[in-house]
């Protein structure tokens, strides 16, 4: 047996006994989170100056940024445009395992382009590359899956770059997950090759812009709490703004998400922030990040917000953003009762790689490879093992 499940019960009874008194904890400062966001929502300029003056004391934080619209800002649904051209794209990829008898790595891109207003069926496009022989290094040493994924999220905007410069206007592309990288987690000998994919990176998003694509990252079930973090800063005395995401959380953990619950109803957005980390920083200009929350849910007593992070370039085009929330609303609807774009659906579905069209790329290698003469080592010991014991371990990839 893998688990102790004595133990494990002994602790999720004491988690179940813990969770009544936390849940009245986090309501009490939902509430007091709510009565900030309402006494502060027309106090932009001085809640901007209050993040500036907090930054300068702590380069490492991370809070939204106050936008054109009061804090407590409510957008109702817009209608949809007429025509417009949707794109999509998403990836997975097949990481480097030393175990394995082959030697190789693949990311593999899936987009997809439809045109509302038109009969046309949806198109699709897959771009599907191998890393092999020196490819499994870097100018730092042996690849990573953390510099397979850099270079999975490069892909997927750079497919949408190519769909995007033969489709017809107005163009929407769409991502799931944050447009924002994270950096400044990789160890030395990542640092460089991320640097040199995140210009690539930047790149594209600058390719989309003067190709006039409202461009968009969707977050399903997000967790962040950029605009609770902003709160507590407006709450907090200047004398004592150096603890700013630090020492002083007193609302730590409400999310932006469960706020918007409670305040957006069906089909609603709330304002444009923007967002103050120290990796947001790099994106610059009409590149800047921001975000919203909209409520995809249908039903008044089932809310269900999600993020939207968007560069500067799509927020300064009020059409662009109405266009943008129109038809999030829209692509969520056609999936149900169970709201995500559709789009973004058939993309995945599109770039995922299965167990077995993994199993066919490791055989293609070693057919190819034994039909020039060359050996194919086999699987290490702890590999083969794990093999004849049949046994699935969730996260194991060591």
């Amino acid at each position: 047996m893998a688990l102790d499940f004595q133990q494990i019960r002994q602790q999720v009874r004491q988690m179940g006994e813990n969770a009544p008194l936390r849940a009245r904890r986090l309501a009490e400062k939902r509430a007091a989170a709510h009565q900030v966001l309402d006494e502060w929502a027309e106090e932009r300029n001085a809640l901007t100056h209050k993040v500036q003056e907090a930054l300068s004391l702590n380069a490492h934080l991370r809070a939204a940024i106050p936008g054109g619209e009061a804090l407590n800002h409510r957008a109702a649904g817009p209608s949809l445009p007429e025509n417009a051209t949707l794109l999509a794209a998403d990836g997975s990829q097949i990481n480097p395992d030393r175990h394995a008898s082959v030697d190789y790595c693949l990311v593999n891109v899936g987009g997809i382009q439809l045109r509302l207003g038109a009969a046309d069926a949806p198109t699709t496009a897959m771009r599907s590359q191998l890393f092999y022989d020196e490819q499994m290094y870097t100018s730092g040493g042996r690849i990573t899956e953390r510099i397979v994924a850099l270079r999975r999220d490069l892909r997927e905007r750079e497919l949408l770059v190519e769909l995007a410069a033969g489709a017809p206007p107005p163009v929407i592309a769409l991502t799931d997950g944050p447009l924002e990288l994270w950096g400044g987690g990789e160890g030395a000998r990542e640092a460089r090759e991320y640097q040199q994919t995140f210009k690539k990176y930047l790149q594209a998003l600058r390719q989309l812009h003067q190709l006039g694509v409202c461009a968009a990252g969707y977050i399903d079930r997000p967790r962040g709490d950029l605009l609770v973090r902003l709160l507590e800063i407006a709450i907090l005395p200047r004398e004592e703004l150096a603890n700013a995401g630090k020492a002083h959380r007193p609302f730590l953990g409400v999310t932006d998400a469960e706020l918007f619950r409670e305040l957006l109803a069906p089909g609603e957005r709330s304002a444009v922030f923007g967002i103050q980390s120290p990796n947001a920083e790099q994106y610059t200009v009409e590149l800047a990040l921001n975000f919203f929350y909209l409520n995809v849910g249908t039903h008044p007593k089932k809310p269900y917000p999600v993020r939207v992070e968007v560069p500067a370039w799509v927020v300064e085009n009020p059409r662009m953003l109405n266009d943008l929330h129109a038809v999030l609303l829209q692509q969520c609807r056609v999936l149900g009762a169970r709201p995500y774009p559709y789009i973004l659906h058939r993309s995945h579905e599109v770039a995922v790689v299965t167990q077995e069209e993994k199993q066919q790329v490791e055989n293609m290698i070693a057919q190819e490879l034994q039909r020039r003469g060359v050996g194919i080592p086999e699987p290490s010991h702890k590999g083969a093992a794990k093999a004849v014991g049949g046994r699935k371990r969730y996260g194991d990839s060591k």
